[in-house]
């Protein structure tokens, strides 16, 4: 990550203090794409990050030209937000570069217009439902790595319709698993339930299996995406294989 090309003249001419440039990637970590809910740091699509004077500048790129336009919304969106709530940073500046609909996405993010408001009569209307819809296979796939740990250690898949948080080690499947509950409105707390439904009603145990097999193939079908996803990009970036970082539960597989 560096300062701007010459052919931005005068927004960007040095870099900040160590931490606040450690601040800005902190917070674009925690931006996911919506469809792999992968950190978009993670999945090399974080190009160039640029300060100067509590001023931010942020490029962006994604796995190929057509990359659905609602996702890359989001991203964009969401970067803007995360970095803009750093304290020191007084302007925010995302842009997505080589990809059909960017001055569309860089001008209404840059203007607060929504994404309709960017995208006038193309567009059906906001995009929380479809964020909704993500952040609920997020949590699905997080409970299939959550209770296969469960299942390793000994449990019965009946059994899974009383396991409590309380119940899941201390690892980064439950971590997440904690995170993408939080991010739908369930319960965190220690005697909550695991297997619940996305409205948080537990599932019966004699379904528990079937839901299982249901959040195995969201799991798996959210794995294959990331993969495919990644590979796109450095087809068409052969450099961003060096950017990329691991994917956390491959790491954990290989363990």
């Amino acid at each position: 990550m560096s300062t701007l090309p010459d052919s931005t003249p005068n927004l960007i001419t040095e870099l900040p203090p160590d931490a606040l440039l450690s601040a800005v990637t902190a917070a674009l970590s925690t931006v996911r794409d919506p469809e792999l809910d992968e950190s978009i740091v993670d999945l090399g699509f974080v190009t160039e990050v640029a300060l100067s004077g509590g001023r931010a500048c942020i490029r962006l790129r994604l796995p190929t030209y057509f990359c659905s336009p609602n996702f890359a919304y989001l991203m964009v969106s969401d970067a803007h937000d995360a970095v803009g709530t750093i304290a020191g940073i007084t302007s925010v500046s995302i842009v997505l570069e080589e990809h059909f609909a960017a001055d569309e996405i860089n001008a209404g993010v840059a203007a607060g217009a929504g994404f309709v408001g960017s995208f006038g009569a193309e567009a059906s209307g906001e995009l929380d439902e479809l964020r909704r819809t993500f952040q609920r296979k997020a949590h699905t796939a997080c409970l299939e790595r959550a209770c296969q740990q469960l299942l390793a250690a000994g449990w019965t898949v009946e059994g899974l319709s009383g396991a409590r948080v309380r119940d899941l080690p201390v690892s980064s499947e439950r971590d997440s698993l904690l995170r993408r509950r939080s991010d739908i409105g369930l319960s965190e707390k220690a005697d909550a339930p695991i297997f619940v439904d996305d409205d948080g009603q537990p599932v019966p145990q004699a379904l528990v299996g079937h839901r299982l097999r249901f959040a195995q193939t969201v799991r798996v079908s959210m794995d294959g995406n990331a993969h495919f996803c990644r590979g796109l990009l450095t087809t068409r970036y052969p450099h961003a294989a060096a950017e990329q970082r691991p994917r956390q539960f491959d790491q954990e597989v290989s363990r």
